[in-house]
């Protein structure tokens, strides 16, 4: 039986409990070690202050929070992908050179799977394999087993794709909140320049917070959606290669009879 995403989501809260604690134990004494601004250094970068103020405005702290908890996200299902495929090595079907399953061969080879299953946790291949020696011992027709098999293959597809909403919804929030503080800074940048003569200064400070919120944004967003795509392509690997196990194991070692004649 396979996690639903209830369970799954369930699990992403403490993920953004800890989130939320780490980056304030990190954030916020750095916010108190950078100094003020000191007018006497020529390059911007060389100032301590002005790298205070790229990384920790409040944009960029929500931000971190975000990729924090999207990146421990990902992380677990790093892990959960790993442990599915331990499925593979558990002897769930015969592997011995011209093994034939018969149809009476399929409700003791579920309730095997199911043993195995229960003893080591949830397995998308011995949910898979469930299902389709449960169509096996009602239909001798190898071509409805593979069909069933094909139908649980997308079928764990969709679920795994809707368990990373949360996820997706962190990279797209990310540049989101950078942009939410671009549109502050300009607007701070606007209000001040329109009181004129030295209030022009202050407007270009503005207009530093607003560009610095859309850089560490994008950089986040990108490290976000790069780790994203790669375990997307893991879990579809996962798949895939669930139903190419069934597809060898199971449906290609179906013994029918009736085609003899």
């Amino acid at each position: 039986m396979s996690i639903t995403p209830t369970q799954k989501s369930a699990r992403e809260w403490p993920l953004l409990i800890l989130t939320i604690g780490l980056v304030g134990a990190v954030c916020f004494p750095l916010w108190q070690m950078f100094p003020a601004e000191d007018s006497e250094i020529v390059s911007p970068w060389a100032d301590p202050a002005r790298w205070g103020k790229l990384l920790l405005g409040p944009e960029q702290i929500v931000n971190y929070c975000c990729f924090i908890w999207a990146i421990f996200i990902i992380a677990t299902r790093y892990w959960e992908v790993s442990r599915q495929r331990v499925a593979f090595g558990l002897d769930l079907l015969p592997s011995e050179e011209g093994a034939r399953i018969l149809q009476e061969d399929a409700w003791p080879l579920q309730r095997k799977v199911d043993q195995i299953a229960a003893a080591r946790g949830p397995f998308i291949l011995s949910h898979m394999i469930h299902v389709a020696l449960g169509k096996f011992a009602l239909s001798r027709n190898s071509q409805d087993v593979a069909e069933s098999v094909k139908a649980q293959a997308e079928l764990d597809h969709a679920r795994l794709a809707t368990t990373m909403s949360t996820a997706n919804y962190l990279a797209w929030a990310i540049p989101a909140i950078g942009f939410f503080g671009t549109v502050r800074g300009l607007a701070g940048s606007m209000t001040v320049a329109g009181q004129g003569g030295k209030m022009v200064g202050e407007a270009t400070k503005h207009l530093t917070v607003a560009f610095d919120c859309t850089l560490v944004s994008l950089a986040l967003s990108l490290l976000v959606m790069f780790v994203l795509h790669g375990l997307q392509r893991e879990e579809e690997s996962l798949v895939l290669d669930c139903q190419q196990y069934c597809q060898e194991h199971l449906v290609n070692r179906i013994y029918e009879p009736e085609d003899r004649g």
